[in-house]
């Protein structure tokens, strides 16, 4: 007996779910149809939990008399909103069929809660929701969309979703340092940060100040936005405080992206690598927001955007670039030992740090190195990349801007690399 009753429960529960989730979705039909007249709503509040509840029934039915129940009520309730949809279809002309969706999902959803998949079905009909919640805000973000960040982002998919589970998963070459996947991966997950960091700028616009819009530009590319900078310097020199600000706030992005890599790839390193990066990090930052806050008011035009958020070709040489520097860390290290891999991780530094970091990473998963090594040589990777680039702001930018920016960006790397020695 005691046995019976829990099932019953349970039933009653998943109905009670079922209708829950039904009116959920009804609330937001009814809200935004609350202006409308009686009768003018073909589904509201309370139609919509009961095709849930109806949903749920169903389901009961299919599991006590025939399968074909549940196949033949979704039929019927499709059928229903078609007729009542085309009617005012022919009066309103409004051809949209998203109410016709939303109620099939609203049967579906109560027929998933009952048939035990409770948390699917919430998160599901939540989800619905909010898309149905926000038409405005989606239909307006698609007018902004360009052609180019639709055309990058199927791309970002076909490299992540179609081409990497074709590759295979094993090693290949000098002590098996090549694994296709592995490599590709890291790949996406460039182009994926980058992809991030371009749309970061992008929504936000000028509007969000110029020191937001340097944090995340450092996200896709930190010495484009160095460059832009610098070329500003040299027409507005009174800017070049802010200008110097954006920079070190751009420059210092690319650290605790360091971080993000680590903990996605090699979670062992991010121990040894969190104090000095952070401590590098704080170096370039303070002053950028000490800089910031003291010339909030100056304006600056919106750095340059790349008008190819993510190109193919660069990540095909990407990867190209991966599979020559695990090469040549392999071969390297055992001509010169670890010294092999410092100055490997020097001369990487100079063009791409994401590469030489992705390499150490995947080369201390695999144990061919030591996690020390492995560190030091992503610090040094990151100093002399931010070295560069301060370089850059000297030779390009102003003097004002070139002092400020240097200044920092020299101290930072010998903050970090203070950090491993006494660690060590």
């Amino acid at each position: 007996m005691p046995f019976a009753i829990t099932g019953q429960m349970q039933t009653a529960f998943h109905l009670t779910v079922a209708l829950l989730l039904g009116a959920l979705i009804g609330l937001q039909r009814g809200w935004e149809a609350r202006d409308k007249q009686a009768g003018e709503r073909i589904a509201g509040l309370r139609t919509h939990a009961l095709v849930g509840l109806t949903g749920g029934i169903a389901t009961l039915l299919a599991q006590a008399v025939t399968l074909w129940l549940l196949p033949t009520m979704l039929l019927v309730v499709a059928g229903l909103a078609i007729s009542a949809y085309y009617a005012r279809s022919v009066v309103t002309h409004d051809y949209s069929i998203t109410g016709i969706i939303g109620l099939l999902l609203t049967f579906s959803f109560g027929a998933l809660a009952t048939a035990g998949e409770v948390v699917p079905a919430a998160m599901a009909a939540v989800i619905t929701t909010m898309i149905l919640d926000n038409k405005q805000e989606i239909h307006g973000a698609l007018k902004k969309l360009q052609a180019y960040e639709l055309d990058a982002a199927l791309k970002l998919l076909l490299i992540s979703v179609v081409v990497l589970p074709l590759l295979p998963r094993q090693g290949f070459g000098p002590g098996q340092a090549l694994n296709p996947y592995e490599i590709w991966w890291m790949v996406v997950l460039i182009a994926s940060i980058s992809f991030v960091g371009y749309f970061a700028v992008r929504i936000a616009g000028p509007k969000k100040g110029i020191l937001f819009t340097s944090l995340f530009a450092g996200l896709s590319s930190s010495t484009a936005l160095t460059l832009h900078f610098a070329r500003i310097s040299r027409n507005q020199n009174q800017l070049s405080s802010l200008l110097a600000a954006g920079i070190l706030l751009a420059c210092g992005t690319m650290l605790p992206r360091i971080l993000l890599y680590c903990l996605i790839i090699s979670p062992s390193l991010l121990s040894m690598l969190v104090l000095p990066l952070l401590v590098m990090t704080l170096v370039l930052y303070l002053p950028a927001l000490l800089i910031g806050y003291r010339d909030r008011s100056a304006n600056i035009s919106q750095p340059e955007l790349s008008k190819n958020p993510l190109d193919l070709k660069s990540a095909l040489i990407l990867g190209g670039l991966l599979v020559i520097i695990l090469l040549l860390a392999e071969w390297l290290q055992v001509w010169l030992g670890d010294a092999g891999i410092y100055l490997l991780a020097a001369v990487s530094g100079l063009t791409d740090v994401d590469a030489i970091t992705l390499s150490l990473t995947r080369l201390n998963v695999a144990e061919t190195i030591d996690p020390s090594v492995a560190v030091t040589g992503i610090v040094i990777a990151a100093s002399v990349n931010n070295l560069f680039k301060a370089g850059l702001a000297v030779a390009i930018g102003k003097h004002g801007l070139g002092r400020k920016v240097a200044v920092p960006m020299v101290l930072s790397p010998i903050a970090g690399l203070l950090c491993i020695w006494l660690m060590a």
